[in-house]
């Protein structure tokens, strides 16, 4: 999917944290009691494995809804009641024993049922507002391909403290990737606010240092109501020309992206200016870079939770010696290469990771 924001896969949430209940976990109850019947019938003489039905109620909470586990009670009543299974002598207390606890199963998986039920709107719920916020990248803007890529730090949550977008306007196409103060869902309110400033900036402002003032004061009039707000943000801006041809980059706060050409990953001469938040306009104005582009370069944006990663000795992941080993033509296949590569030399990843691929296409270019 072009700007893939999924940091956390549904299967990787894990059964306890809200996904499915593993196929193992339906079938073991019926399997269970499947066994129990098949050695007291196979054996010639009486097993004492009685006790083993009384898990199975239980067991059906986990993963059946109260229907289910009612059939699976009642099925494990008969069993220890039928002659046939030499189990007809529990004795009065440990029947009475198990139907109380198969009724009491049932109305634990009521409740979970209708709990997972809920909890399955409201996730459907929280997803579609977090798409809202940075919905997905479109395979192509302008004369720009790109995509997308974003893993949260926060478990189940798609939004954090990254952000990234590009849009087409009246000027040309612009980018931005940044990230803000904080991480998780406490970031988002301030990731709203500067995606939306940056997408009505795109429309009426000429060119990047006057977008990335239109930013700084987004944040400013965001923290003016809290004296004691800090609150700021980093970003890369970049202006495509009209024939894309040439790319302007404005940095705030943080490195400029890399270059692919011709086999080789080059860092651009881009000097960071003042973080946006922190009185871009009484500081220096930016410094805006011009770079000329050619058919086939691509434009490799990431956040410190790519370039800060470290593996177990302590070693930052070589972004720039990697890149080139890992490029492809389509920008989501190097977007996804480069997480895989990352998640091998750094597991357990603990930062928002964010990448941003551009492969420009100049007029007359491939």
């Amino acid at each position: 999917m072009r700007g893939r924001l999924a940091r956390r896969d549904p299967d990787r949430r894990g059964w306890l944290r809200g996904a499915p209940p593993p196929g193992w976990a339906r079938v073991l109850p019926s399997a269970l009691l499947a066994g129990v019947c098949a050695a007291e019938l196979i054996s010639p003489e009486p097993l004492d494995i009685g006790f083993l039905l009384g898990a199975i109620p239980p067991l059906a909470v986990l993963a059946h809804g109260p229907v289910a586990t009612a059939v699976l009670g009642a099925l494990v009543v008969v069993v220890l009641t039928v002659p046939v299974f030499n189990l007809d002598d529990p004795g009065s207390t440990d029947l009475l024993t198990v139907c109380f606890v198969s009724v009491l199963s049932v109305l634990l998986s009521y409740v979970r049922s209708r709990r997972d039920a809920q909890l399955v709107t409201e996730r459907t719920v929280a997803e579609a507002a977090q798409r809202a916020v940075v919905p997905p990248l479109p395979e192509r803007v302008g004369a720009v391909r790109c995509a997308g890529l974003y893993r949260a730090a926060q478990h189940g949550t798609l939004v954090g403290g990254d952000f990234f977008d590009v849009r087409a306007g009246p000027y040309g196409v612009r980018a931005v990737m940044g990230d803000v103060q904080g991480h998780g869902l406490s970031a988002v309110a301030t990731v709203a606010a500067l995606l939306g400033a940056f997408r009505e900036a795109v429309l009426d402002q000429p060119d990047p240092k006057a977008v990335a003032a239109r930013l700084d004061r987004r944040l400013a009039v965001d923290s003016a109501g809290d004296p004691h707000a800090e609150l700021f943000a980093t970003a890369v801006l970049l202006d495509f020309s009209a024939d894309a041809r040439v790319v302007r980059i404005v940095a705030c706060g943080q490195a400029g992206p890399l270059l692919l050409r011709d086999g080789r990953a080059v860092e651009l001469d881009v000097e960071p200016c003042t973080p946006l938040g922190l009185g871009l306009a009484d500081a220096a104005p930016p410094r805006v870079v011009s770079v000329p582009l050619r058919a086939g370069d691509r434009l490799f944006l990431a956040s410190d939770g790519v370039t800060e990663a470290r593996d177990a000795s302590g070693a930052f992941y070589p972004l720039v010696e990697r890149l080139p080993g890992l490029a492809a033509e389509d920008p989501v296949a190097l977007a996804e290469r480069v997480w895989a590569d990352l998640v091998r030399h750094c597991p357990d990843v603990q930062d928002d990771v964010t990448m941003l691929v551009l492969a420009p296409r100049p007029r007359g270019g491939l």
